[in-house]
């Protein structure tokens, strides 16, 4: 067990160079100043990504197995790492991010579509901006205009 790894495991390194690939990258891993620290975090657009390992999060697709061994604990184990993922999903979709949980079997077998995901969130998050900003007018400090628009 002891060489589990909980950072940099083979899905999260594939999803990474993928997204280097398609030319987004610029991430931050393991961003401390996010809520439950997102494997991959865009924090600028708010978009983060978890990628979740089959065995350690039970992946409802792949059943893994329990091991014969303490089995009470490890289906306990295995439920509060569920239920670990649902806190930090929740902490970051409350303030605003976006998130998006993929599995390894996902990165695995389909890598097109998890790409297609990740590209289609960060565009939209690129374009959903604060909105024209508020520029206090010089004659007036109580009356806001909006900025100049810039004319192609």
């Amino acid at each position: 067990m002891q060489a589990n790894r909980a950072r940099d495991t083979q899905p999260e390194r594939t999803l990474r160079r993928a997204l280097r690939e398609a030319g987004l990258g610029g991430y931050r891993l393991n961003w401390r100043k996010a809520p439950g620290r997102p494997d991959i975090s865009y924090p600028g657009r708010r978009v983060a990504i978890f990628v979740h390992g089959c065995y350690w999060h039970h992946c409802t697709r792949c059943h893994p197995h329990l091991p014969k061994s303490n089995p009470e604990f490890w289906a306990r184990k295995f439920e509060l790492n569920r239920e670990r993922d649902s806190r930090k999903r929740l902490q970051l979709e409350e303030i605003g991010w976006s998130v998006h949980e993929f599995w390894e079997c996902d990165v695995r077998k389909c890598l097109d579509w998890v790409l297609a995901r990740v590209v289609l969130s960060l565009e939209s998050a690129r374009h959903l901006g604060p909105g024209p900003r508020s520029v206090p007018s010089r004659a007036n400090g109580s009356r806001a205009v909006s900025a100049p628009s810039s004319r192609s």
